[in-house]
């Protein structure tokens, strides 16, 4: 058995290393003028995409809940060298702001080249509790805000041969205990665009999507919640930022950061049995 093991694990890393070989290759200067559009980008993973997006020379327009805070990360996107650096505050619970975001977007950029979606509402990390209506919220704001940004930034996007970039995570492929609603959420994430794909695939369309698979980054809303609580490496948000930005640009359909995210979904499949006792025992919980 444990032979076996060892051959299935070094099949999988070889053909991750071969998938990896046969990537498309980045191109940086792909990205000078490019028009995108961030969400979450105030602080985290959104930030640091948008400081990567700068370097880039790229023209950028960013968003999440806190102006101030934006005002100071479009600052600094003009410093790196962004062509265009803007920010509008916007709360994606509410029913008309994903589509005034991307409509200010379309109307201040003259159209878009890459629209990321990766912002999230703030949960609970802890068993659940029966809190019905937290997780029919942050189904809004996770999921059905995605989609409605999607719908209407694709006529754009149609036209300029865009991306569609959507951030998504591991717990969206393998649940875990703590997280029930944003898993939901994640879960939800990956059966839409997942589909949607297939559709502008048989259409024809000029539109990528990438869903990307994080696991667990250092971000400060992360770690605050996980800090003791379990011992699972976290991987820095710089890097996953510039992990999404890449897959994008070169419209692959999957990214798993960091690596071994990939090889643990396809383990799961194979070995439910195994991965949920790690899963369980990776907690520090005590009933």
């Amino acid at each position: 058995m444990a032979t076996f093991v060892k051959i299935l694990i070094g099949s999988i890393l070889a053909a991750y290393l071969a998938m990896k070989w046969t990537a498309p290759s980045f191109h940086p200067e792909s990205l000078k003028g490019a028009r995108v559009l961030v969400t979450g980008a105030s602080s985290g993973i959104g930030e640091q995409m948008a400081y990567h997006y700068a370097r880039f020379g790229a023209q950028i327009v960013i968003t999440a809940r806190r102006e101030k805070v934006l005002q100071q990360v479009a600052e600094k996107c003009l410093s790196l060298g962004a062509q265009k650096a803007l920010y509008i505050p916007a709360d994606m619970a509410n029913d008309s702001d994903p589509d005034r975001v991307v409509d200010f977007a379309l109307e201040k950029l003259g159209g878009l080249d890459y629209l990321v979606l990766n912002h999230i509402g703030p949960t609970t990390f802890g068993m659940w509790e029966g809190d019905v209506e937290h997780t029919r919220w942050l189904m809004k704001v996770n999921f059905l805000s995605y989609i409605q940004m999607a719908w209407r930034a694709l006529p754009s996007l149609e036209q300029s041969k865009g991306s569609l970039v959507v951030v998504s995570s591991l717990l969206g492929k393998m649940p875990n205990p703590f997280t029930l609603p944003y898993s939901s959420t994640k879960f939800a994430l990956n059966g839409f665009f997942g589909s949607l794909y297939h559709e502008l695939a048989m259409k024809k369309s000029n539109v990528s999507i990438s869903i990307c698979t994080l696991g667990l980054i250092d971000t400060d809303s992360a770690m605050d919640k996980v800090r003791g609580v379990t011992n699972i490496p976290a991987y820095p948000a710089t890097e996953a930022a510039l992990n999404i930005i890449i897959t994008g640009a070169t419209r692959q359909l999957d990214l798993y950061y960091p690596w071994f995210t990939q090889v643990v979904t396809l383990i799961k499949d194979w070995f439910p049995s195994i991965i949920n006792y790690f899963i369980q025992n990776s907690y520090n919980y005590i009933p």
